[in-house]
């Protein structure tokens, strides 16, 4: 009996003792999702205070790893995302190009090359200055130059035509040169690059930085920050850039010979979507998705590449988007925060974390996010920055103190404050979702 009873109490013990274990993991799950409710409450306050009662918002927080949302707020309605659009810029690029960027496409004939562009927006440009086109045809005697590929509007659609002067919104075209801007720099004597505008720039002060229809400059010789004003371009003014440059005669003609096309790269791509997220690039943004368009026929048209995305990659978006450009200036453009998050998401699992999160400006710390969302010892969020007039958007990824690494895209429309009085309200949003999750 004895030791009957010693068998029967020791197996009781050992259930209770399993009981206890089932409680205690019941009840942390219990009050972990108690923590999480009381959160999303929290989040809940701050998107309907009085502070933001007047605009327009829309939030979503995933968990790539459990595919799981976390809070959800109007991440189904379309809002005008701004520079986010680099955000499928960059998805598209990853799909469509290659480890360099092509430069040309060319066929060498007799003693004459013949060349056409790709859009690659490097050469001669002022950050990347490359010259793998200008060295291929220094090595030629004669230039033959094709310009008729480009099938492609000037600006984008619902551009502001007011913006035509500024250096954020250069001209798109097939063999772009020197970013497509003058650099103007008073350095006791004005210096002009590109020089062929020197005789161009009139030292005065002026309300504009170019006149409208002609490369007529204006600079403020007191001025003492550096100037770039977008050029207007045409064919004449691309050969005799070129001719400058090469030292040689170039020859525009109408079409390419037959034969089969070779294809010149320049630099690193990631160099380029980089500097792109970085610092909000429209040039690179417009250009890179006209290069996109050129490894799928020879025809340049960024709404070519756009489509070949959205069909080939993006076909199982609940809310497509409404897609007009590659940088984000028009105001056409119409993307949901769950369509955001679901390219991030795709971006996540299919690059490399640490290739991806280079090409995000880092909290605090680079870019368009410099002394914004400073992570207090650490960055805790990689991501891209969107802002027009009375609009302010944030998509990419927030790393929690926990250790997890969540999705988010946070969309603000049509607001009267500041940009700066936006951020101030979604920063405890974010630290609360880094402390908490």
């Amino acid at each position: 009996m004895n030791a009957h009873f010693q068998w029967f109490t020791s197996a009781k013990m050992r259930v209770l003792g399993h009981l206890i274990i089932i409680s205690a993991s019941v009840s942390l799950l219990g009050c972990k999702s108690f923590n999480y409710n009381r959160l999303n409450k929290n989040i809940d306050r701050y998107i309907h205070s009085r502070a933001a009662n007047d605009y327009f918002q829309g939030l979503l927080i995933y968990d790539p790893i459990k595919n799981d949302t976390l809070y959800s707020y109007n991440s189904q309605k379309y809002f005008t995302p701004a520079s986010n659009t680099k955000i499928f810029t960059l998805y598209s690029s990853l799909k469509t190009l290659p480890d360099k960027i092509p430069a040309l496409k060319y066929i060498v004939k007799n003693d004459t090359l013949y060349m056409e562009g790709t859009g690659d927006p490097t050469l001669l440009h002022p950050y990347f200055g490359d010259s793998s086109a200008v060295k291929l045809a220094q090595n030629h005697k004669n230039i033959s130059l094709y310009l008729n590929n480009f099938k492609d509007s000037r600006y984008g659609p619902g551009w502001a035509w007011e913006d035509y002067d500024l250096y954020f919104s250069p001209e798109r075209n097939s063999i772009p040169l020197y970013g497509n801007v003058v650099t103007i720099t008073n350095n006791g004597s004005l210096l002009v690059n590109p020089e062929h505008f020197k005789d161009q720039v009139v030292p005065i002060g002026y309300g504009v930085n170019r006149e409208f229809y002609s490369n007529t400059f204006y600079f403020d010789p007191q001025r003492s920050d550096t100037l770039e004003s977008p050029f207007i371009i045409d064919s004449t003014l691309t050969k005799s850039l070129l001719e400058k440059v090469l030292h040689k005669k170039v020859n525009i003609v109408q079409k390419m010979p037959n034969g089969q096309k070779q294809v010149l790269y320049s630099v690193s791509s990631d160099s380029l979507y980089k500097r792109m997220m970085e610092v909000s690039d429209n040039f690179l943004a417009e250009q890179l998705l006209i290069v996109s368009s050129s490894t799928l026929s020879d025809t340049l048209n960024g709404a070519r590449a756009r489509a070949h995305i959205l069909d080939h990659y993006l076909t199982e978006l609940e809310q497509p988007p409404r897609w007009v450009d590659g940088s984000g200036l028009s105001r056409y453009n119409l993307f949901t925060p769950g369509s955001m998050v679901y390219v991030l998401n795709k971006m996540y699992h299919e690059v490399p974390r640490e290739r991806l999160f280079n090409f995000f400006p880092i909290g605090g710390l680079t870019g368009t996010l410099k002394g914004r969302f400073i992570g207090g010892g650490s960055p805790y969020i990689y991501a891209k920055t969107g802002s027009l007039g009375n609009n302010y958007c944030l998509s990419g990824y927030l790393l929690t103190r926990s250790g997890k690494t969540l999705i988010f895209s946070f969309m603000n429309n049509h607001f009267t404050k500041s940009n700066s009085e936006v951020i101030q309200y979604m920063e405890p949003i974010f630290t609360k979702i880094r402390d908490n999750y």
